[in-house]
């Protein structure tokens, strides 16, 4: 597997987790009759907030990986940087749809995210300037 084609599947699993966090606003809007917003119901907001963050962070991090890839960073790299990131993704929208305040998913997603982005980012930089 080259490096880019590493991005390809940490991409499609990215893509495939906001459509899968799309269902719950779905459902919740349909079940509870709720066409804008969030009604005031705590689990809609729940609910539309773990996509709304997933649809905030995948993209940049996926961009970064590929730019990781087509300037020559290896594919155990671009594997690291991706599952790392793809877990933290899950395990914060795990914690947004379970818990009903700040719990330790999206605690420890949140940070995984955070150390994701700045490695990415610190590598990203080291490149051009290299």
């Amino acid at each position: 597997m080259t490096a880019i084609q590493a991005v390809a599947l940490y991409a499609g699993i990215n893509i495939l987790v906001l459509a899968l966090l799309c269902l719950p606003v779905v459902q919740n809007r349909n079940k509870k009759k709720i066409s804008l917003g969030d009604g005031g119901d705590p689990q809609m907001n729940a609910a539309i907030r773990a996509h709304g963050n997933a649809a905030e962070w995948v993209p940049a991090a996926l961009i970064g990986l590929a730019i990781l890839a087509l300037t020559g960073v290896g594919t155990l790299v671009i594997h690291a940087l991706g599952a790392l990131f793809t877990f933290a993704r899950l395990y914060h929208a795990f914690g947004f749809l379970t818990a009903q305040t700040g719990g330790m998913g999206r605690r420890i997603g949140t940070t995984i995210t955070l150390l994701v982005y700045l490695a990415i980012s610190g590598l990203l930089i080291w490149k051009a300037i290299s």
